[in-house]
């Protein structure tokens, strides 16, 4: 199993996993069944998560039903006890879209939720992250979780994710790390051979691999960085039940 998951991520587009991997998937959770984890998402449980990634596939990480990751469960409980989320409806921006959350999100924030990318077709919206096309201070969030290590210039998109902000607003912003973590973020747009790329920085459509400036980057876009280890407030029972990883940071930023 691991070895097919990890040849689909890697060799199929995006695009078209995103339409017919809910599935291929929600059957293959039939065999899955069981009560040792739980998605808090779609609230389903199963004996063990999928392995999910491309080179070297993580253990116990997708969930079969929702196609939630360990950083979507992560989100879905940051938002839920650290913020007003799910307690009214906001203008919300959702850049490259989970399956796992549009339809939930959807039915919390109604018309205000709108979704984004220059190319999934789950998103409503038809946009390059470097010029938004909405508004100055339209939205009270922003989610935009593993882009900005795809696209050409990052700070630009987080200085427009700040434009659309309101102020007040925040925005989720995670990105993956590599172990060893550098200092300092490592980019060279010189570098176009996916081989390459996939070697350097970990990812063959991958253009830079964030360091431990990562939160620096986030200011010189405007943003008042947020870093918060809320995982590791969690209980290990209930981290082990989620599928979650310790050590996680949720990354994002405020406009004042």
């Amino acid at each position: 199993m691991k070895k097919i998951i990890s040849w689909l991520i890697r060799y199929v587009p995006r695009k078209y996993l995103q339409r017919a991997s809910g599935f291929g998937l929600k059957v293959l959770g039939f065999f899955y069944r069981g009560t040792i984890v739980a998605c808090p998402v779609c609230e389903k449980s199963f004996r063990k998560f999928l392995p999910y990634g491309r080179i070297n596939p993580r253990a116990n990480a997708l969930c079969p039903n929702c196609l939630s990751l360990e950083r979507h469960r992560l989100i879905w409980l940051y938002l839920k006890q650290k913020t007003d989320f799910f307690q009214k409806k906001l203008h919300v921006l959702h850049i490259a879209p989970e399956a796992c959350f549009i339809n939930r999100f959807e039915k919390i924030h109604q018309e205000n939720y709108v979704t984004a990318d220059i190319e999934s077709p789950l998103a409503k919206v038809k946009m390059d992250i470097h010029h938004i096309p909405f508004d100055e201070s339209t939205f009270d969030v922003v989610l935009c979780n593993h882009v900005l290590e795809h696209v050409q210039d990052d700070i630009k998109a987080v200085a427009e994710i700040h434009r659309v902000l309101k102020p007040g607003g925040f925005a989720i912003l995670q990105v993956p790390f590599f172990n060893p973590v550098a200092d300092k973020t490592l980019e060279d747009p010189t570098i176009t051979d996916k081989r390459e790329r996939e070697k350097i920085f970990g990812q063959d459509d991958h253009v830079r691999k964030y360091g431990r400036d990562y939160p620096q980057r986030l200011r010189r876009g405007g943003l008042v960085p947020i870093e918060d280890s809320f995982v590791d407030e969690i209980p290990e029972a209930l981290r082990k039940k989620f599928g979650l990883v310790r050590g996680e940071v949720i990354y994002g930023g405020r406009k004042t």
